[in-house]
């Protein structure tokens, strides 16, 4: 897509998610047992494709890239929608992208595609370790089959998933298996967090029945898939950052002290200014990791895209700008609020838990620093 094009797809998202998504389905949602609605997730799926939107269109999906993916996180940020848009277009479809098992194709993106299926990727342990690296969950069999057993924590929508991608060490080293949400073994356990507008869950295996994906060493793959889900997120999180701007900035105008309105005085311009600052920063780390993302998932783009990063590093810096500015951004919408900030009915305090929850998620800014010291100084940058 050309700038045009893009700016018009951001349009179409933004008039689409602010119809289905406003401030009052947020609450009823977060209220609501599953935390999602799945008539509106089906609407979003067949009507704007969000969930296909970079799945191949020989399986039901858009065909577009990362970056076109990445305007619509951005959006969905920005109205902190209530479905299950980072488990299944975030993490199952890269995933799945990356490791081209065609069978796992035909099994699973159309119904990714349609809205019928919810797939999701447990990435951690229980203690939060990436599975990657740590041997939390293991394989055996029983009668020729595959089956799981440990436990998986932070499960992003997990509690919503058909079926769950899970990544086990091995001695060969790392391979996924799919495993359906309702088979014997597998026991569900949502979690209470701080952010009620995304849930997660923790999952245990018992001799659960598996389904491997892919062949050879899946950790480069996995790896692929999880930096362009730390891409998607930050896009998120900058969209979150905007928003919250906006609402200061707009109070600002409205509220008035001492007979002027309080984004007059200079205290306030000049917090506004730095916090705009932050945004802007934010928003072209995540575009230049949705761009290393559309690369690294099509060589081709890189005609199109020159010069860019490698995805490992540009993901990691979207993640530490995005989600520093985010919640720092939430806090101070908060405070410049003033007294309305702080009560439950405004939704200050919404944006505020989505910032700190998402800063968590997929690595902390404190690890993607250690990590990026690692990458630059691997590639002799350091």
């Amino acid at each position: 897509m050309d700038e045009n094009e893009l700016r018009l797809l951001r349009e179409s998202v933004r008039e689409a998610l602010t119809a289905l998504s406003p401030s009052s389905e947020v609450r009823a949602r977060m209220a609501s047992e599953d935390g999602w609605d799945r008539a509106t997730w089906l609407r979003l799926c067949r009507e704007l494709g969000l969930a296909g939107f970079m799945v191949p269109e020989e399986y039901g999906g858009g065909g577009f890239s990362a970056v076109e993916l990445g305007a619509v996180f951005e959006e969905a940020g920005r109205t902190l929608l209530c479905a299950p848009l980072l488990a299944t277009a975030g993490l199952a479809v890269p995933l799945l992208l990356a490791l081209g098992d065609a069978e796992a194709h035909k099994r699973y993106l159309p119904g990714l595609c349609d809205g019928s299926l919810i797939v999701t990727v447990a990435t951690t342990d229980t203690s939060g370790r990436s599975l990657v690296e740590v041997g939390a969950v293991k394989i055996g069999h029983r009668d020729g089959t595959p089956v799981l057993s440990g436990a998986v924590g932070f499960v992003v929508d997990g509690a919503a998933a058909d079926v769950v991608l899970v990544p086990v060490r091995t001695e060969e080293g790392t391979a996924v298996y799919a495993v359906a949400a309702d088979a014997p073994g597998v026991t569900v356990t949502p979690l209470t967090t701080l952010d009620q507008t995304r849930r997660q869950a923790r999952i245990s295996f018992q001799d659960a029945p598996a389904t491997r994906l892919g062949e050879g060493d899946a950790t480069g793959a996995m790896k692929k898939a999880l930096d362009i889900a730390r891409a998607m997120l930050a896009a998120e999180q900058a969209g979150g950052a905007a928003v919250c701007l906006e609402m200061a900035v707009e109070y600002g105008k409205t509220r008035v002290q001492f007979g002027r309105p309080i984004g007059s005085f200079q205290a306030f311009k000049q917090k506004a200014a730095s916090l705009l600052i932050q945004v802007e920063s934010a928003r072209s780390a995540a575009e230049a990791a949705a761009q290393a993302a559309a690369v690294a998932l099509d060589p081709h783009a890189a005609v199109r895209l020159p010069g860019l990063p490698d995805l490992a590093v540009v993901a990691s810096v979207a993640r530490i700008s995005c989600s520093e500015a985010y919640v720092a951004v939430a806090a101070e919408n908060i405070q410049l609020h003033g007294g309305i900030g702080f009560t439950w009915e405004h939704d200050a305090h919404l944006y505020f838990k989505r910032a700190w929850t998402s800063r968590e998620l997929l690595g902390r800014p404190e690890e993607h620093t250690e990590r990026l010291a690692a990458l630059l100084t691997e590639r002799g940058l350091m």
